[in-house]
Parts: structure tokens; C-alpha cells; sequence
């Protein structure tokens, strides 16, 4: 981050200055910066790009199992194991959804209450409606006064 930082502003700023008040030494600047990335290294980050992509795109809920199988679909020969190690490095976790499951039993010879205050829940006219509004909030009106 810091190296970054210095390749960034080495036109406006020298060199020497900005790793004097970063405190990093000059040598381990350009030690950095002539550094070579490798096969491997390049493998590596495309296929951390690919397991990124296909587990956001299954709604994170794919594991190191289904990512294995889908790079290797893909064309990728990769383990699982591999896939588990750079899921954990790059932080992603599958999430795991409970079944649904039934909690009311309908099926039974239990007791019914009878419905006593007749509840109607669909209004048939909004007219009826409105003066029903009106005359709870005449009457709660008459209370406060």
C-alpha cells in the first residue's frame, strides 16, 4: 500500500524524501517495484476473481463443494481444499438457509372456539365505513372534553 502510494506521486515528490517519511527504506522500494509477478501468482488472482464471482452470483450461498465444481466446469483443475483455503482468505462464507418447516397443525379434533364477536375483516361499502370512523372519533372526542 505504501510502495503503491510512492509509484503513484514519484513524479511530483523524489523518491528518497517520501521513503524517508513513510520510513521505509529505499532499497526495499525498488526492490518492490522491480519484482516480477509469476505464473502462479497470476493463476492465483484469476481464479480468486472466479470464486468471487460465482459466489455472488449464487447469492453467497455456495460453498467450497459447489465453487470446486463449477471451476471445474469451467475448465479449472483445482481441489476443494484449495477452494476452501482461498475462500477463507478472501473472507467469503457460505450462508446457510434453514428448510421451511410447518408449524401449524390445521388436522385436528381439538376444541374450536366459536367466533362470538362476528370479526368481519373485508369492508362491503366504504361509506358504511367512514361513518363507523367517524362516530369512534366523535365519541372519543366527547371523552378528552
Amino acid at each position: 500500500m505504501i510502495y503503491l502510494f510512492i509509484k503513484d506521486h514519484e513524479k511530483i515528490y523524489s523518491i528518497e524524501k517520501m521513503c524517508k517519511v513513510l520510513a521505509v527504506s529505499n532499497s526495499s522500494y525498488y526492490k518492490w517495484k522491480k519484482q516480477v509477478v509469476s505464473e502462479r501468482q497470476k493463476r492465483v488472482v484469476l481464479i480468486k476473481e472466479a470464486i468471487t464471482c460465482i459466489y455472488f452470483n449464487a447469492k453467497q450461498r455456495y460453498g467450497s463443494p459447489r465453487i470446486t465444481l463449477e471451476l471445474q466446469n469451467i475448465g479449472y483443475q483445482i481441489s476443494r481444499i484449495t477452494v476452501a483455503k482461498y475462500m477463507k482468505q478472501l473472507g467469503l462464507y457460505s450462508k446457510l438457509s434453514s428448510k421451511f418447516k410447518v408449524t401449524t397443525n390445521s388436522k385436528h379434533n381439538h376444541f374450536i372456539v366459536p367466533n362470538i364477536l362476528k370479526r368481519e375483516f373485508t369492508v362491503k361499502s366504504l361509506l358504511r365505513l367512514g361513518f363507523q370512523i367517524s362516530l369512534i372519533f366523535k365519541q372519543r372526542m366527547d371523552f378528552y372534553i
